[in-house]
């Protein structure tokens, strides 16, 4: 039964670290290198993380400069850049790749904090069934009479609390990432 726990809560924590870095991968105004996280190029054949290619820096608050290590790989890095859902030209002086954040406009804070309540709320429904995968497996223990009808009702309330516990981190992240997006 322990097991059961301690299998739905690594579960659960693993959801909510997916669920912090999509957060992450979201523009807010400034210059954050999570955005490039999801940017892969084709180097030598292996699709590698933009992040993997070079050094990533930010001199500046609406500024990040990718210096990668094999100059060879400037140019599809900022290929892949530019085919990206990012909205952002980069600027290629030869040696590095600079992308300028410009200030969101109110129609695109709107739209992007529409996209975060969704991925928070996909979030929440991943661990919610979680819940209901646990809570089926203590019924089926139940059936084969392992556990009683006592510690049924008890050990469905500890999983209910772990649910809890996990969405309101979640909410947290949410509201967290709002006001980040909200700050002008």
């Amino acid at each position: 039964m322990n097991e059961l726990f301690k299998e739905s809560e690594a579960k659960m924590k693993k959801t909510v670290e997916v669920i912090q870095s999509e957060l992450a991968a979201v523009r807010a105004g400034r210059a954050n290198p999570a955005v490039l996280d999801k940017i892969k190029i084709d180097y030598y054949g292996v699709m590698t993380p933009v992040s993997q290619i070079g050094s990533v820096s930010i001199p500046e608050p609406r500024t990040l400069v990718i210096q990668p290590w094999d100059a060879s790989a400037l140019k599809a890095v900022e290929k892949a850049i530019m085919s990206s859902d990012l909205g952002i030209n980069p600027g290629n002086d030869g040696k590095v790749i600079r992308l300028n954040f410009p200030q969101l406009t109110e129609e695109r804070r709107k739209e992007l904090i529409k996209q975060i309540h969704k991925t928070g709320e996909d979030g929440k429904v991943a661990i919610r069934n979680l819940r209901r995968d646990a809570n089926e497996r203590l019924k089926t223990m139940k059936k084969k009479s392992e556990i009683t009808e006592d510690d049924l009702k008890s050990m469905e309330k500890d999983v209910q609390d772990i649910t809890d516990k996990y969405c309101k981190e979640i909410d947290e992240m949410v509201v967290i990432k709002e006001k980040e997006l909200m700050a002008v």
